[in-house]
């Protein structure tokens, strides 16, 4: 199998620069519209799909994203591994505005979006203590130290519904209580369908606040935000740019089975599946199925 790199870019990031013979296309999916066309090309000799995940312009809310519609075009397409690059706000201290954190942990918070492919006249259980690659995350931490970020590998992503930012008293309770490291609003559901389509994963969470928590920014402001954004979205490409040579041309099975996750999962007898279903299933699950 070769490599063939999925960029999901959030807010900041609506484009990705360098690619060979590149061009926007449009995928369709039985799971409705993707976010926008998704850019394809080549980067170093490795094919590389780019979405971004709120629409050139920024046009998707978190809670409106299309997430199995994306997921399912990448698979479409070919994709074997998926990089999220989000924005979030620090917990931490020593998580600054411009640092990336390589995300290994979540919370899912959010309560208003489809979480899985699967349902009824297909019932599918994956598993999902670790939700994220760990070969997928060290390349993407290498690449970025490379680019001359600051990294910190390993932390736990809160996913909160949005779109407002938290009170006081919930990002007290994130951090004080809950050990969150990181604030975002589009990991979830977006790293449990990566899991039921059987991609590797891995979630770039790029630092541009201190959530309200701390006493020296005691609120959010959309303008510092952007400010931020701003830095980290280059700095993001310039990642991005080192991953072809991290991870090759030739793809062998992930070593912690990311690939192989729907080996065991599906319940639903044979003789009892939706038909209909099943159809929208074909690029998702059609190994198993």
């Amino acid at each position: 199998m070769n490599t063939h790199i999925g960029i999901i870019g959030g807010s900041g990031i609506y484009e990705i620069d360098g690619l060979d013979s590149a061009g926007w296309h449009s995928v369709d999916s039985p799971w409705g519209t993707p976010s926008d066309h998704i850019l394809t090309g080549h980067l170093d000799g490795v094919k590389m799909s780019f979405l971004p995940r709120h629409g050139r312009g920024h046009v998707h809310a978190p809670s409106d994203v299309p997430y199995r519609a994306n997921i399912d075009a990448l698979k479409r397409l070919g994709v074997t591994d998926v990089i999220s690059v989000s924005a979030c706000g620090s917990f931490r201290e020593d998580m600054v505005p411009g640092d990336f954190v390589i995300v290994d942990q979540f919370i899912d918070r959010t309560f208003a979006r489809p979480k899985s492919f699967f349902g009824s006249g297909c019932v599918a259980h994956v598993g999902f203590a670790h939700p994220t690659c760990p070969r997928l995350s060290t390349a993407c931490a290498s690449s970025a130290r490379a680019a001359g970020v600051t990294v910190h590998e390993g932390g736990t992503y809160l996913a909160m519904e949005g779109p407002q930012f938290s009170t006081l008293a919930e990002s007290r309770l994130y951090r004080d209580q809950w050990g969150a490291d990181v604030i975002g609003m589009t990991n979830m559901p977006e790293a449990k369908l990566a899991r039921e389509a059987e991609l590797c994963y891995a979630s770039v969470a790029m630092v541009t606040d201190y959530d309200c928590w701390h006493p020296d920014h005691d609120e959010v402001d959309v303008a510092q935000v952007i400010a931020t954004l701003t830095g980290n979205g280059d700095k993001a490409k310039r990642m991005v740019a080192g991953l072809p040579g991290l991870l090759g041309t030739k793809r062998a099975p992930c070593p912690h089975g990311c690939d192989r996750a729907l080996d065991m999962a599906i319940m639903t007898a044979p003789d009892k599946r939706d038909p209909a279903l099943l159809d929208k299933l074909d690029a998702i699950a059609g190994r198993v199925l």
